[in-house]
Parts: C-alpha cells; sequence; structure tokens
C-alpha cells in the first residue's frame, strides 16, 4: 500500500498538466505514491503525452467530459493510498510538499482533510481556505471585478481576508485545487456527490467530513503553485458557468440553505 494516491483530472491542459506530473516526480520524496490522471475527453493531445511520458500514471480515459466530482470518483475507486491528494492540472510544486502534508496527517489525527498554501507564481497567497459561503458571497465571487464588491465586507468574510495565512487552523473548507484526504475518512464520508458536475463539490465534502466528526485543516508551511484557471469568472455565460451555478444551487437545496458543520 502506497502512503499516497495523487489523483489529478483533466481537460485540454496537456502543457499545464506535463509540467504539474514533471515537478511531482522531481520534487516528492520520502513517501511512497502512485499517479492516477483521469482525462475528460481533451483534445489535445493529453493522454498520448501521458502515456508516452508518464507511463507509471494510472491513466482513466474517458469518453466525454464528466465533471469533476465524477471523474475524481472514478480515481478514488481505484486509489491505494492510505491518504488521497486531489490536484488541479493548472499547478506545479517547487518543493516536497506532498511528503510534509502526509507528515502533517499522521502526526493530526482528527484531519479528515488538509490543504496547502495556494500561491500565484508572483508569491502572492490565494485565499485556498475560506468560510462556508453564503448565497451572496458565492454571487460576489462572480462580481469581483467591481471595487466595491471586491472590498465588501461579505466577500472579505468569506474569504477571511483579514488572516494573514501564516499559521496552521482548521478551516470550514479549502478547495479541491488541493485537497489531502484520509482513507479512513473516505471510507466513513463516502465519495463526491455527482449530481454537481463543477464548482462546489469541494464545500460539500469539507462540510460533510464535519459531519462525520472531523475536521478540515489549513497548512501554511509548504506551498504549491496555482496557476487557477477561473473558467467560470472568465465566461460567465458559458455552458460551463451554466453547470457551476446549478451546482451552487444544489448544494444550499441539499444543506437546507445553511451551510454550517
Amino acid at each position: 500500500m502506497p502512503h499516497l494516491s495523487i489523483v489529478i483530472i483533466t481537460w485540454n491542459m496537456r502543457r499545464m498538466l506535463e509540467d504539474l506530473l514533471a515537478s511531482i516526480l522531481r520534487y516528492t520524496e520520502g513517501i511512497t505514491y502512485e499517479l492516477i490522471v483521469v482525462d475528460n475527453n481533451s483534445g489535445d493531445g493529453t493522454a498520448a503525452m501521458v502515456r508516452a511520458r508518464f507511463p507509471e500514471a494510472r491513466l482513466i480515459e474517458n469518453d466525454r467530459n464528466r465533471g469533476v466530482a465524477a471523474a475524481r470518483n472514478q480515481a478514488f475507486r481505484i486509489a491505494q493510498g492510505r491518504y488521497v491528494v486531489t490536484l488541479d492540472a493548472d499547478m506545479v510544486l517547487r518543493e516536497n510538499s506532498l511528503q510534509k502534508l502526509v507528515e502533517f496527517m499522521v502526526r493530526t489525527p482528527d484531519a479528515g482533510i488538509v490543504g496547502c498554501k495556494l500561491i500565484f507564481p508572483d508569491g502572492t497567497v490565494q485565499p485556498s481556505a475560506r468560510k462556508f459561503p453564503t448565497p451572496s458571497a458565492f454571487l460576489f465571487r462572480r462580481l469581483q471585478f467591481l471595487h466595491f464588491i471586491r472590498n465588501s465586507r461579505t466577500l472579505r468574510n468569506h474569504e477571511m481576508a483579514d488572516w494573514d495565512r501564516s499559521d496552521t487552523r482548521p478551516v470550514d473548507y479549502v478547495i479541491g485545487a488541493c485537497q489531502l484526504i484520509r482513507r479512513e475518512a473516505m471510507d466513513r464520508v463516502g465519495l463526491l456527490d455527482e449530481a454537481i458536475f463543477y464548482g462546489p463539490e469541494d464545500i460539500d465534502y469539507c462540510l460533510r467530513m464535519y459531519q462525520h466528526g472531523w475536521k478540515v485543516y489549513y497548512f501554511p508551511h509548504t506551498s504549491i503553485v496555482h496557476f487557477e484557471q477561473r473558467i467560470t469568472k472568465k465566461k460567465l455565460l458559458s455552458k460551463l458557468s451554466w453547470l457551476h451555478l446549478k451546482g451552487v444551487l444544489y448544494l444550499f437545496r441539499k444543506h437546507d440553505w445553511k451551510l454550517q458543520a
């Protein structure tokens, strides 16, 4: 049994995925791990690249874009690690971050999920650990291009903007771009909710962790570069944005419009 199963889903991000996989092989030491890549029917040669350059990876090729939750669940079902980490394809490691996250989980028995510090390429820290959102917070996140929205109390509270993110602490949720999950917790909580195609499946999963007695932690003592595509924010009227909105509405209905542990 490997220490860690590294799960990456991808859709038309061949070049970024190639950089991420190369960085994993370069920096990850001190733990045993397996690589699982799920390709959501990319049209850019992603699958061929993985087979050619990273034959050690277990590759799942979908015949259509199955979304985030369903694709990650495909990997979760075959993962053999004591811990499972989800990574977005638009990331690169610059140090041995995955070992540090595993070591944190080993010494923190109440942790069901942990996420590390995510940074932009220029070193700016991303608000990857957040409070559970209200409906207005979700709306404000789509309208951040407006100055009075970006600096509103609603959005600052949701993104925990007054916290410098220098200390380890339990948080409501960490985004799915990097969630290291304890296998025991996954077995109790179950898989991701596949009714959510793209978007708040990470919020739902962290909330369910708390409901089953686990905690979600933010660990800032290692960082991963996240280029953060922000697809739905760039294309507010796209099909993907509509699917994201459906996922948000479903999430609030599922939890009776109150997201709280």
